[in-house]
């Protein structure tokens, strides 16, 4: 009895710990970020004659 006792005892005395603790210095998010596009839009002489015919009514 005593023994089972000791067992559990240093098995719980050397379950290890986890501890959380915030950071010293603040988080920096560095977003220097560079953003290109470009749009290329084709439209067929057909499609623009319609579109220029769309415009005079």
């Amino acid at each position: 009895m005593i023994f089972i006792s000791f067992c559990c005892l240093a098995a719980v005395a050397c379950s290890p710990t986890v501890k959380i603790a915030p950071p010293d210095k603040p988080i920096e998010i560095n977003l220097n970020v560079k953003i290109e596009h470009e749009i290329i839009i084709k439209i067929d002489k057909e499609l623009d004659v319609l579109l220029e015919d769309d415009k005079l009514f």
